[in-house]
C-alpha cells in the first residue's frame, strides 16, 4: 500500500470515514494506483460511499493503467462477469494478458490456465463430456472428468484465504446461520474473486445443465475434515421468488474415505472422482419443493474432501442486489 492509501484506511478504522474519503479521493487525482484501487473496492462494497459499480469500473480502470496489479486481476474479474457494463470476454482476457505479462505471478497463471481450456470467444466450452443418469424415478446426472486436475486445484488453492465456518439458510427466517447440521469449511467467492479460469468452469457448468451464466449463485469451495458432514437437506430457500432449482457439485479430489453424496428417497450413494460433477433438480415442475432432492454429505472418514457447489436459480440472480 501507499502511504496515501494507508493513511485512509487508518482513517476508516478510526471512525473518520469524512477523513478517509478526502484522503483517498485527493491522492487518486493525483494518481495514486492503491488509491484509485480503495475508491473502487468502496464502490463496490457502499461504504463509506455509495454503491456505483460503473464508477468502481472507472476507477478500476484508472487504478490498473496506474500500475496496481491487484486492480488489473479485479478488473479483468468484472469486465467478465458483467459487473457495471455488459460482459466483456474477449475485453477480460485482454486485460489479463497485459498483467501477465507486466507482473507474472497470479495473472501468468490464470492466463496458461485458461489457453488451456477449450473455450469459444465468449469463454464457454466448445465441447463437453456426455453425463450418465443415476437414481430411479428422479435423475441426478454425472459427468465424469467434468474438471481437469489443474482445474480442481485452482478452484481449492486459489480461495484458501476465504475458508471460513460453513453456513445455512434458516428455514424459518431465510437468514443464513452456523448450524451443527453442516460442519464443513466454505469460501464463497464473490465476483471481485472470480478469476478467468474460474468463470470459464462456470459457463461450463451452466452449458452442461442448461441454464444461463447469470443464472447462478457465487460458487462455494468446500473443505471438509475427517469427521465434518452435511447432514439431510434440501437446498432450496424459504420465502423466495427467485428459487435454486438446479444444484451442481464438482468433486476436486481424491484420496479421502467417505464424504459420498447419499439421496435416500433413491437410495443413492454417488462417489465422485476429482473433477466429476453431478447435478439435480430441486424444484418439481409447478416450482415448489422436490422432496427428492433431499440429500446428505455423508462425514468423511479419513482424508480431506474438497468439493464445489453452485446453487442455479430459476432466474438471473444478481449478486449485488439479493437482498
Amino acid at each position: 500500500m501507499t502511504q496515501a492509501s494507508e493513511r485512509a484506511v487508518a482513517a476508516l478504522e478510526g471512525g473518520r470515514q469524512q477523513d478517509a474519503v478526502a484522503i483517498a479521493q485527493d491522492a487518486a487525482a493525483a494518481g495514486d494506483a492503491e488509491c484509485l484501487a480503495l475508491l473502487a473496492r468502496w464502490r463496490l462494497i457502499g461504504s463509506p460511499l455509495p454503491r456505483d459499480l460503473p464508477e468502481a469500473r472507472r476507477l478500476l480502470r484508472a487504478a490498473t493503467l496506474a500500475g496496481s496489479e491487484d486492480a488489473a486481476m479485479m478488473e479483468a474479474a468484472l469486465t467478465a462477469n458483467g459487473t457495471g457494463a455488459p460482459q466483456d470476454w474477449s475485453g477480460a482476457t485482454a486485460i489479463l494478458r497485459e498483467a501477465a505479462e507486466r507482473y507474472g505471478g497470479p495473472a501468468a497463471e490464470d492466463a496458461a490456465l485458461l489457453s488451456r481450456m477449450d473455450l469459444d470467444d465468449e469463454g464457454y466450452p466448445l465441447a463437453l463430456p456426455e453425463p450418465e443418469s443415476l437414481g430411479r424415478d428422479y435423475q441426478v446426472k454425472r459427468w465424469r472428468q467434468f474438471l481437469t486436475p489443474e482445474e480442481c486445484a485452482h478452484l481449492a488453492m486459489s480461495v484458501r484465504d476465504l475458508l471460513a465456518p460453513s453456513i445455512v439458510a434458516d428455514p424459518r427466517t431465510g437468514r443464513s446461520i452456523p448450524h451443527p447440521i453442516r460442519t464443513s469449511s466454505a469460501a464463497v467467492v464473490g465476483p471481485t474473486r472470480e478469476s478467468l479460469p474460474l468463470q470459464a468452469i462456470m459457463r461450463r457448468l451452466a452449458a452442461a445443465t442448461g441454464t444461463r451464466v447469470e443464472q447462478g449463485e457465487p460458487l462455494n469451495v468446500l473443505h471438509y475434515a475427517p469427521g465434518q458432514e452435511y447432514r439431510e437437506h434440501m437446498d432450496t430457500l424459504p420465502h423466495v421468488t427467485n428459487q435454486r432449482t438446479v444444484t451442481a457439485l464438482i468433486y476436486l479430489n481424491t484420496g479421502y474415505v467417505g464424504g459420498e453424496t447419499r439421496f435416500p428417497a433413491q437410495n443413492l450413494s454417488v462417489a465422485g472422482g476429482g473433477g466429476d460433477m453431478v447435478a439435480f433438480a430441486n424444484t418439481l415442475p409447478d416450482g415448489s419443493p422436490d422432496p427428492r432432492s433431499r440429500h446428505a454429505g455423508v462425514p468423511v472418514r479419513q482424508g480431506v474432501k474438497w468439493a464445489a457447489t453452485r446453487w442455479i436459480r430459476a432466474k438471473p440472480f444478481d449478486v449485488w442486489n439479493h437482498g
